[in-house]
């Protein structure tokens, strides 16, 4: 039994029912609908002892139950486990989805509590939908749960930092300029954005409020003439002051923006992008008058990188790629001699990193799994239970980091000793997915849809699926997931799915996950190009930006086709003259044997 949990779950119901709420929503959120979230804000895990970075709670008198995606469904059975939390697998077969859960168990005249600060339009609007005919009360003017986190952090406050103009490639003038530019196109006066990640890309500026994400808490409000930033004043510096002032951006009070759009006289009809804006912000816009959800404008902009973008990128990856080979050659010089964990293997190689002209932080907790917590997905070990590396099996490691000059994100799967034929099997079947979509030649107008099955068929083969997406758009000294770019077969409702634009940069990164046995998973990063046009269109390509070797001692060539032989010897070739620049004499020797053609 987990006493803990199970005390704070009724603390919570407690707080309910005082307030006359029968059904309490908790989810993984913060006021901007961001991917990752200062502790501030991991209510979900505080409650619920998931510490996953997708779910969500859903507190009744009689039941609590938590929905979580299949990248965290071993790990949420686990930190679950004597909590009285029921798991939802979510779309697996079978499992309701939080709609029809609540449509199913609530009753009519009924109310449902949220802190709609955290909630996201295109969710709470469906949300309405599937439960007017029950007519559901909606209290989501309260944080209810924040009566229970008697010791809650304070909001994370960081000073912003001003990028240099030379390492953006554009101004923040010409990004505005092109952001009004598409307000006009939509027939909008006024643009809320929400999200963190486009307002410090449209504004050149960085901060520090996210683990590992470089943004900061705001909000911006632009019109044809004017421009409004709502930051924390902790935030503010004299560089920063002095960037606003020069492009016509005026500060004001983070804490100011939903009284700002209230008392707004101005005759405006707003555009917003309802998946990230949040429900309490909506119903704020929809009282004061007319308002548009349509997508940022800013999102596909900032996902298709410029020249500039690029060519520091190109750099930073290189000198990133050194840094992982040079691990890879580290762990297996020493596994099996030294004392090595998971824990102190990710140390090194954050080291490593540190150590990159640049350098600004990891752009993830670094992931490394041995054996069967290599299964994990998102597997993060701790000091006091992590595993002890031995010269057997397998070591996953996933892990990237921010630069000035890009944003990283690498993942392979490391040979240790001995492993069987089944794991090699499934080892070469990753290998040969990601390769196939490194080679894709496909035609403008083709998205991550028309091209998952390159990756995803040599599991197919095999009856196996991975339980995610194939790809995610990486930022420019940014959040590491980035948009609405992806590669995954499935898409969902509120799912944004986008063309393959020249410029965007995905990650392919195919995997296999056996929950007790191991986990495999080759990522790169790419970038896609136009190739040759004729009548027939605009063709299109991808070139690589991550050179770090596959793992030979895992693949078995006698599963590969003469063509997948010769794209893993060409990959391997190109990543021994680009990477042996970076290395030392003992390290190249190593790595030109790690490349060999096989």
């Amino acid at each position: 039994m987990n006493q803990v949990i199970q005390e704070r779950i009724a603390a919570l119901r407690k707080v309910m029912e005082r307030e006359g709420v029968d059904y309490y929503m908790v989810p993984t959120a913060d006021f901007h609908n961001s991917e990752y979230v200062d502790q501030y804000f991991k209510m979900r895990e505080y409650l619920s002892g998931f510490t996953g970075s997708n779910g969500t709670l859903v507190v009744s008198a009689g039941e609590a139950g938590l929905w979580t995606d299949g990248r965290y469904f071993i790990q949420a059975e686990s930190e679950l486990e004597g909590t009285g939390i029921r798991l939802f697998r979510m779309l697996d077969e079978g499992v309701p989805t939080i709609q029809e859960y609540l449509q199913a168990n609530m009753k009519e005249g009924q109310t449902l509590g949220f802190d709609g600060r955290v909630v996201d339009t295109a969710f709470g609007c469906r949300l309405e939908k599937a439960l007017a005919e029950k007519k559901i009360i909606f209290a989501y003017d309260r944080d209810l749960a924040d009566e229970v986190w008697t010791d809650r952090p304070g909001l994370p406050s960081h000073p912003v930092m001003v990028l240099e103009e030379a390492i953006c490639g554009r101004t923040a003038g010409e990004k505005m300029a092109e952001v009004r530019s598409a307000m006009e196109k939509e027939g909008t006066d006024a643009f809320l954005l929400s999200k963190l990640d486009d307002i410090m890309w449209l504004f050149n500026i960085r901060g520090g409020d996210v683990e590992c994400n470089p943004v900061a808490l705001s909000y911006a409000y632009l019109t044809a003439k004017e421009c409004f930033l709502f930051i924390q004043e902790t935030e503010v510096t004299d560089a920063l002051r002095e960037h606003a002032g020069k492009y016509g951006i005026v500060l004001k009070k983070y804490e100011e923006t939903a009284e700002f759009l209230k008392n707004r006289t101005e005759k405006e009809c707003v555009l917003y992008d309802g998946r990230n804006t949040s429900y309490a912000l909506y119903r704020t816009l929809t009282e004061k008058g007319e308002c548009r959800d349509a997508k940022n404008p800013t999102e596909l902009m900032k996902a298709v990188k410029n020249e500039v973008e690029l060519s520091h990128m190109e750099e930073v990856y290189l000198k990133d790629s050194a840094a992982v080979c040079k691990f890879i050659y580290w762990l297996k010089k020493n596994v099996g001699k030294m004392k090595i964990t998971e824990v102190t293997a990710a140390d090194y190689l954050d080291h490593l990193r540190s150590e990159i002209d640049g350098y600004l932080d990891l752009s993830f907790p670094t992931i490394a799994g041995y054996k069967e917590n290599a299964a994990m997905m998102h597997y993060e070990a701790a000091p006091d239970s992590c595993k002890e590396l031995e010269a057997e099996g397998m070591l996953l490691v996933d892990s990237g980091g921010q630069y000035l000059g890009g944003t990283t994100d690498v993942t392979r799967t490391i040979v240790l000793g001995p492993v069987s034929e089944e794991i090699r099997e499934h080892f070469t079947a990753v290998a040969v997915g990601m390769l196939q979509l490194t080679n894709a030649r496909f035609l403008y107008g083709c998205t991550g849809r028309n091209l998952d099955i390159l990756a995803r068929q040599p599991m197919w083969d095999r009856n196996i699926d991975y339980k995610c997406g194939t790809g995610h758009g990486v930022g420019y000294i940014l959040n590491v997931h980035e948009g609405p770019q992806g590669i995954r077969w499935r898409f969902t409702e509120g799912q944004s799915e986008a063309v393959i634009e020249a410029g965007m940069d995905v990650t392919n990164e195919p995997g296999v996950y056996i929950e007790g046995s191991h986990g495999i998973r080759t990522e790169n990063v790419m970038v896609a190009r136009n190739g040759v046009k004729n009548g027939d269109g605009q063709f299109m390509y991808f070139d690589t930006l991550t050179y770090v070797p596959i793992d030979l001692e895992g693949i078995n060539p006698s599963l590969m086709e003469p063509g997948q032989i010769r794209m893993l010897n060409e990959y391997h070739k190109a990543v021994y003259e680009k990477i042996s620049p970076w290395l030392t004499e003992e390290e190249r020797i190593w790595l030109k044997e790690e490349t060999r053609e096989i």
